[in-house]
């Protein structure tokens, strides 16, 4: 599988548009449920008015939300983001923490917004688990019966090399964005449909239904 996407995503990346750590810190906060296409729809006219955490400081959680408005929760959002700002400025000196533990202590920041910005910003070997990583992770094979992100994300930190997480990070996205989608997948243009569980099962289902008709005959 790492063979497959090495060659099929050479380059793969966030598609979130920023231009600063503070500005990818924001652009995941208010991805989360929500699309990377509507986040940049909205992230311009938000870092033109906001491009620093001081700036942001500044503003209410009602002059955000006019900024915010059409991407998924945009109250609690509008909220996070005012709040995060200002612990940026009065506990960073408005400098985005390149730690773990710090970046989970900003409001709306959980494991995974702060593994993004480890992974994306800072080139740590951190694996983020949205809903993309952790179905596409269990449905082709790469975790088994895992219940929860962090299952998913430990099992996947012990399988593949710290070099490559930041980038399997993204290999798992776009394959669940594009190819390994929630309610369909396409797994006939799926260039790991022959070593993919899904796939296999599916196979067997189907050989098994034949095998019951034939006798059935």
């Amino acid at each position: 599988m790492i063979d497959y996407f090495g060659q099929a995503m050479p380059d793969a990346a966030t598609e979130l548009h920023y231009g600063s750590p503070f500005q990818l810190l924001v652009a995941v906060v208010l991805s989360a449920q929500c699309t990377d296409r509507r986040v940049n729809q909205v992230t311009p006219a938000l870092f033109a008015a906001y491009p620093t955490p001081e700036a942001m400081a500044q503003a209410s959680e009602e002059a955000i939300f006019e900024y915010i408005r059409s991407v998924s929760y945009p109250n609690s959002k509008s909220r996070h983001l005012a709040g995060l700002s200002r612990m940026l400025v009065s506990d960073f000196g408005g400098r985005v923490p390149d730690d773990m533990e710090q970046l989970q202590r900003l409001p709306g920041v959980g494991r995974k917004t702060a593994n993004v910005v480890e992974a994306v910003y800072f080139d740590r070997p951190a694996m983020p688990v949205d809903t993309h990583v952790f179905r596409v992770a269990n449905r082709i094979g790469l975790t088994v019966d895992s219940k929860t992100p962090l299952q998913t994300e430990h099992e996947l930190v012990r399988h593949i090399p710290p070099e490559l997480l930041s980038k399997a990070h993204h290999w798992l996205i776009l394959h669940g964005r594009y190819v390994c989608t929630a309610r369909k997948p396409h797994c006939d243009t799926c260039g790991l449909a022959d070593v993919c569980r899904h796939r296999r099962s599916e196979s067997r289902k189907t050989q098994g239904a034949k095998g019951r008709k034939g006798g059935e005959a």
